[in-house]
């Protein structure tokens, strides 16, 4: 059993390294990657216009003018709460305007009753709450003269409710298909999934969680490769960015860290 061990405590080293090198850009580019799915799906209601408000307009029979208000609100929530998390400007703000599209989406386009994209608008909400906690640290950073009355216990929920949601997405990724290497990978991916969700080694987890979804996406979302002329390019281009803003999630999970809530801030007390 030592030898194992060994390599995990050397893989953490190197996992410590990288995040020490990248600490002042990563948490720029988790909210890139976090609010990917957003940007992208704002940029297409803008460059969709009709067709968006047509397709509400047949799908709920509710007239041209709402169906209008819908794409309006879609178009300027989303690319507003994008600039906003981008700019740091009243986080918070940002990420309740989100998390309202992203529910008004699910009724919208009824995904309350298709499981699987309902279950990736519920990592999509894990990770805007990761935003929240990163945007708790940061407000809390700034009076680090100030005496400390105790834990950030919002901040440390919001870390727990995050991890929790993510796991959500890596459930819509398991493919349950007879061949060696597909076992393999929904069982690392499964492993590493439930270490995040539980806080054990967090930040090494969450790192090669990331590495695997990337490879993953790149390989099964190709949007790019597919013409543009075909249905299929745009359920490919959906499925990145969403995969994307998750990445982005395990980003800041490596960033912030697991929280007060997990196995890794227990193990210190031992």
């Amino acid at each position: 059993m030592q030898i194992p061990n060994e390599y995990v405590s050397t893989a953490e080293d190197v996992a410590d390294q990288v995040i020490r090198k990248g600490k002042n850009v990563l948490p720029t580019v988790a909210r890139l990657c976090l609010i990917s799915t957003f940007l992208e799906d704002g940029l297409r209601m803008w460059f969709q216009w009709s067709e968006q408000r047509d397709y509400m307009d047949i799908s709920w029979g509710c007239g041209k003018f709402l169906a209008t208000m819908f794409v309006i609100i879609n178009l300027f929530g989303q690319l507003g709460g994008c600039v906003m998390v981008l700019g740091r400007l009243k986080v918070d703000i940002a990420c309740g305007i989100l998390f309202f599209i992203v529910v008004l989406q699910t009724f919208a386009y009824s995904i309350l009753w298709d499981i699987q994209f309902l279950l990736r608008n519920l990592a999509l909400i894990g990770a805007l709450l990761l935003v929240l906690a990163e945007a708790r640290a940061e407000g809390r950073s700034l009076f680090a003269g100030v005496p400390s009355l105790g834990e950030n216990k919002p901040k440390t929920y919001l870390q727990l409710a995050g991890r929790i949601l993510l796991a959500f997405m890596f459930i819509t990724l398991l493919r349950f298909e007879v061949s060696f290497l597909q076992i393999v990978q929904d069982l690392l991916g499964s492993i590493l999934m439930i270490l995040v969700t539980v806080g054990y080694r967090t930040k090494l987890s969450a790192l090669m969680l990331v590495l695997v979804l990337t490879v993953l996406n790149l390989y099964h979302n190709a949007w790019w490769a597919v013409p543009s002329y075909k249905p299929l390019r745009d359920f490919l281009k959906y499925d990145f960015f969403q995969t994307l803003s998750v990445i982005g999630g395990l980003l800041m999970i490596v960033y912030l860290g697991p929280g007060g809530v997990s196995m890794d801030e227990h193990k210190k007390k031992w």
